[in-house]
């Protein structure tokens, strides 16, 4: 997800609904992972109010004062892991220490659902446009690397991230890649794009090249 989602869109509940409706049982086990936030504890009360809504059972897991001894049966056990946003790098940095990035491989591999929104976004791809540097945009290389190429979220949200992403992949200093409006996401069937959905109508996804934008036609789930 570019953006939206219950922490962007609180009224709008449609793309967490999608997420849900993906999962392999029901009713869902959704766990948040609020890392890129450094585990902020309104971040997580918000999910849990949101998701209340839903026929699920929510968990979270938190890093910094972690409380799950075996990180792998804990997130294997779950059908969503949805991802917050925050600084991306951060993220992957105290993944890397847990060794939650290989669990997430593992449950990729498993078919357990991956999703997020902005840092959330970002992870699941080889690279990424991130401000997780500074207040200036800057390629980020080292994502989990579970989809080919790079990704741009919050494409329409913010002032600079559309002219920023489409520098970066004109001069190869990120690959081409897939860009997300705010309120739209990319849906990959292991590593093939299977859809492009919206929660509302005028949010887009677009395949970026280093000399052209094309806009994708999406799903609207209103």
């Amino acid at each position: 997800m570019g953006g939206g989602g219950f922490s962007m869109e609180a009224e709008n509940p449609r793309l967490d609904a999608f997420a849900l409706s993906l999962a392999r049982s029901s009713p869902p086990r959704v766990c948040f992972i609020p890392t890129a936030s450094g585990d902020s504890e309104g971040y997580v009360a918000n999910f849990y109010r949101a998701f209340a809504a839903f026929d699920c059972t929510p968990s979270d897991l938190t890093l910094f004062d972690r409380g799950v001894d075996d990180l792998e049966a804990f997130v294997l056990a779950q059908d969503v892991v949805y991802v917050g946003g925050g600084n991306t790098a951060a993220m992957l940095a105290v993944w890397r220490a847990h060794g939650l990035d290989a669990i997430l491989r593992r449950a990729w591999a498993e078919g357990i659902v991956l999703c997020g929104i902005s840092a959330g976004m970002n992870c699941w791809f080889e690279e990424s446009v991130t401000d997780s540097f500074g207040t200036r945009l800057a390629p980020l290389h080292d994502g989990l690397g579970l989809v080919a190429g790079s990704c741009c979220p919050h494409y329409d949200g913010e002032e600079q991230r559309r002219p920023a992403y489409r520098r970066l992949v004109a001069s190869g200093e990120l690959r081409a890649g897939w860009a997300a409006d705010d309120g739209a996401a990319l849906v990959f069937a292991g590593t093939e794009l299977a859809e492009v959905v919206s929660s509302r109508p005028d949010a887009g996804v677009y395949r970026v090249e280093r000399s052209s934008e094309e806009r994708v036609a999406a799903r609207y789930l209103g």
